[in-house]
């Protein structure tokens, strides 16, 4: 009877200890599975501090993209080169025009700061939009009949009666003769954002006062972006495309007034 005893005490233990080690499997295999060990971010290589412009986390062109813009500003440089938007993959744009002049143009304050302090010929601008992409359609009537938005009407626009016109552009920008235009910005993905309207306008109005300008515009495949470069950069000058990218070759327009900025 002893004997008996001891036996089914010692197969109680031996449950004991399987049944435990059976539940710290099971709960190692559910905590992994719901909270998974932290790994390197596939964007970044953890073993240099010096990004590309391969290696940016927020990537909103492709390689093939990137290597299309760069050839343009390349065939130019050093150029003067203004781009509205300033993304992680343009940060490095100065340095493709290097020995030349380039403007960033941005709305939202956290994105001034991924230049702050550079020189050489690199500027970076706050501008404030007052449309929003809902309203695109209308704002595209307006300037089809409307004088005032005339892409002839030169580039005195601080006080023009334009509704799509950016009047608040600094006077810096203003009076250089661009060589190249890039416009990959403000935000234009949902009906609230600002759009890029104003934007495109400006750009044309901008390569009309420069002496054989390429305005690059990207997400063409959206209507907003598709509409307003058709209407003011024109389906005539576009010679070349790329993914989203397509760019635009503006003729100077002789004879063009240009009032002078207040």
């Amino acid at each position: 009877m002893g004997r008996l005893t001891k036996k089914k005490s010692i197969l109680g233990l031996v449950f004991v200890l399987v049944s435990a080690s059976l539940f710290r499997v099971l709960r190692i295999t559910i905590t992994t599975s719901y909270f998974p060990t932290m790994v390197s971010s596939p964007h970044l290589d953890p073993t240099t501090t010096k990004p590309t412009l391969s290696t940016y986390r927020n990537k909103i062109l492709s390689e093939k993209e990137l290597r299309f813009l760069s050839d343009i500003i390349l065939q130019k440089s050093p150029c003067n080169l203004l781009v509205f938007g300033l993304e992680d993959q343009y940060l490095n744009l100065p340095a493709i025009n290097k020995g030349g002049t380039t403007f960033f143009l941005e709305d939202k304050p956290e994105k001034l700061i991924k230049m702050k302090g550079n020189s050489n010929g690199t500027q970076v601008f706050r501008i404030r939009y007052k449309t929003s992409a809902k309203e695109a359609y209308k704002l595209l009537k307006h300037a089809r009949t409307h004088s005032s938005c005339s892409l002839r009407s030169g580039i005195g626009m601080r006080t023009s009666k334009c509704k799509i016109a950016l009047t608040g552009l600094p006077k810096e920008v203003l009076k250089t003769k661009w060589d190249i235009i890039v416009v990959d910005g403000p935000g234009g993905d949902g009906p609230e954002s600002p759009g890029r309207m104003g934007a495109i306008y400006m750009a044309g109005v901008l390569a009309r006062a420069g002496n054989g300008t390429n305005v690059v515009v990207h997400d063409v495949d959206r209507t907003i972006e598709k509409w307003f470069s058709w209407e003011f950069l024109s389906e005539k000058n576009l010679v070349s495309s790329k993914g989203k990218f397509w760019n635009f070759r503006i003729a100077q327009k002789k004879n063009l007034v240009s009032s002078k900025t207040s």
